[in-house]
């Protein structure tokens, strides 16, 4: 699959990536429950919830929402933009602003013999201080691989449901 690097990320920006394969499903289904209402919600993994104060967002690939994650009592609040990805079923959303540095996501969603892949890349990095800290602890290492595994899990069962 060819992939872009993400753009204007800072030297000292790093990559994650997951990847999980669905037997029996499209990249069109994959598309349609990423873009159903609620998703957002149903791929955040508890105790997090997020509310979603506005959202623009059109299709996957344009428009914008601004939204606030709860970490129980803890609000981080994030402005994203959605944007086209690489292929007709992919997207991208990046940050506009939030606690982060940088955060770019790329949601690359493609048919493969027998199913569709679902592969995250995002790219990301820490502000200094005391917020870059406490983001290396919420967004990266173990935390981050816990929510794609989330994610995908969701994904894997609504997709199961669907066929």
């Amino acid at each position: 699959m060819k992939t872009m690097p993400a753009p204007d990320a800072p030297a000292h920006a790093h990559t994650f990536e997951h990847v999980s394969r669905f037997a029996g499903a499209t990249a069109a289904e994959c598309r349609t429950f990423h873009a159903a209402p609620g998703a957002f919600a149903r791929l955040t993994p508890p105790p997090i919830f997020v509310q979603v104060h506005r959202d623009s967002i059109r299709d996957l690939v344009a428009g914008d929402v601004e939204f606030t994650l709860w970490f129980g009592p803890i609000p981080v609040r994030w402005h994203a933009q959605h944007a086209p990805g690489i292929n007709a079923s992919s997207f991208v959303d990046y940050q506009v602003s939030g606690p982060l540095a940088y955060w770019y996501h790329e949601h690359m969603i493609s048919d493969v013999p027998g199913g569709v892949e679902l592969r995250d890349r995002l790219t990301i990095a820490h502000k200094p201080g005391l917020v870059g800290l406490l983001t290396r602890l919420a967004f990266d290492g173990l935390p981050l691989r816990l929510l794609f595994i989330y994610r995908h899990l969701r994904t894997r069962l609504a997709l199961r449901r669907a066929a």
